[in-house]
């Protein structure tokens, strides 16, 4: 029974994420790239001035420009950096992670094209909250025939936060990681739904539903609160360990960059079989660096357009630094830790992956360094819940027209998946959740490549301006 599923998943998740869905994405990106002139790279560091300076245009808005950020890594920010990035790896080898660098490179042109649109095309409901993304700058952009359009796009974006990114793979995550530190051999289990499942898991699971019912009933000002605070100190914390492995073996990154591109292009396999394994890590890179940055799924404008300004240029640049800092940083850092100790091709799967990569790279003891990640998987994995609980009630918001009392039924069914996502099985959790990325991601495509011609006149009339 689990088999047939499992394989009816992987058949559907083969046919959307095919060469077509690929070829999109990075078709989008790059035109926006071109369109805008390499903005993501010319702009770079006046976009950092602009986060740091964290200025409010004193506009509408329910939050800063810094804590949209936050709350847009919040949910970035999770298991794709630790597992996903690791499970790409394994699947389609080192190659994997250089495409993982091109989808970010150009999502990032991407990011900052759906931050501009979401507070040009934002509306203010009645009760006075900030509404905005791509449901809203499909129907107001392109206008009200395309309503359609945006209705899809909810649809799938609730999808996605309920049974795909928002909740079973990153409680998934958690659980995981957990069960791997306090009880990795399963020695004490109780039986549920008739499989056995560590006490360790089980405890996780009912600690982590609580913190996040807790949070997550306050609506967006506790959410982007605690985002304030977790995310940079999660995100430095990280980054510094992975420092200490690549600076302990600063002698192999050369070579493991080699590995890389060679592995991108299918030049270590066997005569005959090159094209196949450039389509394998292309296919398994593009698909995990959409599901760890979401450039281009349409996630991100949503907390962009809470942000208290009224310049939607200046809100795209802070918004393009999400990809940067989620993929061009903390992915690589994985990334490259992974293919240096060489744990990618031991035979392990998720967590273990870059668990044993930590415990190899690192100069402490394989206790210490498993608990290392583990807490940062936890934390990442926690305000990812958060951040996705936030992105698909707007969502229910816009489906529903503004229905406060769905949209409080729908936070205790969010919990509910938060409960049970330790009990379902991994691959067919990151299936169901890469299947939904991609459906989620082609009503937002088709948007920023139909109002490309107002992104380019916003983002030229902004400098121009500036110039002035």
């Amino acid at each position: 029974m689990f088999e047939t599923i499992n394989n009816l998943l992987v058949s559907i998740d083969d046919f959307v994420w095919g060469i077509p869905l690929i070829v999109i994405i990075l078709a989008t990106g790059i035109f926006l790239t071109i369109r805008l002139k390499g903005l993501q790279i010319s702009k770079l560091p006046l976009a950092f001035k602009y986060m740091l300076s964290n200025e409010s245009d004193g506009e509408e808005g329910e939050i800063s420009s810094f804590a949209a950020l936050c709350t847009a890594l919040s949910a970035t920010i999770g298991t794709g950096n630790i597992v996903g990035v690791a499970t790409a790896i394994v699947a389609g080898g080192p190659g994997a992670l250089f495409w993982m660098w091109i989808a970010a490179i150009v999502g990032t042109a991407t990011k900052y094209a759906e931050g501009l649109l979401a507070i040009k095309y934002r509306t203010i409901a009645e009760d006075g909250h900030v509404v905005g993304g791509p449901f809203y700058y499909i129907e107001n952009g392109m206008g009200k025939n395309w309503k359609w359009l945006g209705k899809l796009f909810a649809f799938f974006g609730l999808c996605v936060g309920l049974m795909g990114i928002g909740t079973f793979t990153q409680i998934n995550g958690i659980t995981s990681a957990v069960n791997n530190f306090f009880d990795p051999g399963n020695a004490h289990t109780v039986s549920l739904l008739g499989r056995d499942y560590s006490w360790s898991v089980v405890i996780a699971g009912i600690i982590l539903t609580a913190i996040v019912a807790f949070v997550i009933i306050g609506g967006i000002k506790r959410i982007s609160n605690v985002a304030q605070v977790v995310v940079p100190f999660m995100a430095a914390a990280y980054i510094l360990a992975a420092i200490i492995i690549l600076v302990l073996n600063f002698r192999a990154i050369p070579g493991a960059i080699v590995e890389v591109v060679q592995g991108a292009f299918g030049l270590r396999a066997a005569a005959g079989g090159a094209m196949g394994a450039m389509i394998v890590a292309m296919q398994k890179g593009i698909a995990r660096g959409i599901f760890s940055n979401e450039a281009g799924l349409g996630s991100a404008p949503i907390a962009a357009a809470a942000a208290q300004s009224n310049e939607p240029v200046k809100q795209g640049l802070i918004s393009m630094l999400g990809t940067v800092i989620d993929t061009v940083i903390i992915c690589t850092m994985t990334g490259l830790s992974i293919v240096i100790t060489g744990t990618w091709d031991m035979g392990l799967e998720g967590v273990a992956v870059t668990t044993k990569a930590f415990q190899i790279g690192l100069p402490f003891p394989a206790e210490i360094s498993s608990f290392i990640l583990m807490a940062c998987l936890v934390f990442f994995a926690f305000t990812t819940i958060l951040g996705w609980d936030y992105y698909s009630e707007r969502c229910l918001d816009y489906l529903t027209h503004n229905n406060q009392k769905a949209v409080k039924i729908y936070r205790w069914i969010y919990i509910a998946c938060v409960f049970i996502g330790p009990y379902m099985t991994v691959s067919a959790v990151w299936t169901i959740a890469d299947i939904f990325n991609g459906l989620m991601a082609l009503p937002n495509l088709i948007a920023l490549l139909a109002l490309n011609g107002v992104i380019v006149a916003e983002t030229k009339a902004y400098f121009d301006k500036i110039k002035k």
